[in-house]
């Protein structure tokens, strides 16, 4: 495990296009494509099923669905690859959704093309995408979930995801000052690490 903290994608930046296998969760004939959601929020997790931090949020992962899961279009995205790790395969994390009771589409980013048009570095990591005055969904926060990190003794509370979350759903725009998160860096493909990886 090396820690790392989110590169922190500009705001404003555009959801990337994207068609994605569902690993667990609902899903459409097993594909979920960014074109085919609805015209509301969407949030981008990127998780695995081995990383300690990830383990570490899963029950708040579970509260956040519960709230807000009828308002917001709550995607898992799995970007870790399976030749170096295999225990982040498909049948692991739907054991984790379905330990976790989580609803929402787990998505296998196989080829880590999502991951890197994200510029993601590491598990956990949040992009809160929403629609602009011409429907193009973009990006309003990224970064960490709230402070709590294991053995640091901090709430649990999803306190800075949820701030977002809340502006965003009322029209506003979430506070400019966003902190990484911090995890387990992406486990990129033997020779595929992107430059911000190296």
């Amino acid at each position: 495990m090396v820690l790392t903290p989110s590169t922190m994608l500009p705001l404003a930046s555009a959801m990337p296009a994207f068609a994605l296998p569902v690993a667990a969760g609902t899903g459409s004939d097993g594909l979920i494509k960014s074109s085919q959601l609805p015209q509301r929020p969407v949030l981008l997790m990127l998780l695995c099923s081995h990383c300690p931090f990830v383990k570490h949020i899963e029950a708040e992962l579970t509260r956040i669905e519960r709230d807000y899961g009828q308002q917001v279009s709550l995607l898992g995205v799995a970007s870790n690859s399976w030749i170096t790790h295999p225990q982040d395969g498909a049948d692991a994390l739907a054991d984790q959704a379905r330990r976790n009771h989580w609803q929402f589409p787990y998505l296998l980013d196989q080829k880590q093309t999502l991951a890197k048009a994200l510029q993601a570095a590491c598990t956990p990591e949040f992009y809160l995408f929403a629609p602009d005055h011409k429907g193009i969904e973009t990006l309003r926060y990224r970064g960490q979930l709230d402070a709590s990190r294991p053995g640091n003794d901090r709430a649990l509370d999803g306190h800075d995801l949820r701030a977002a979350l809340d502006a965003v759903l009322k029209g506003n725009a979430p506070n400019p000052e966003q902190h990484p998160s911090l995890g387990c860096n992406i486990k990129w493909h033997p020779g595929e690490e992107p430059q911000w990886f190296r």
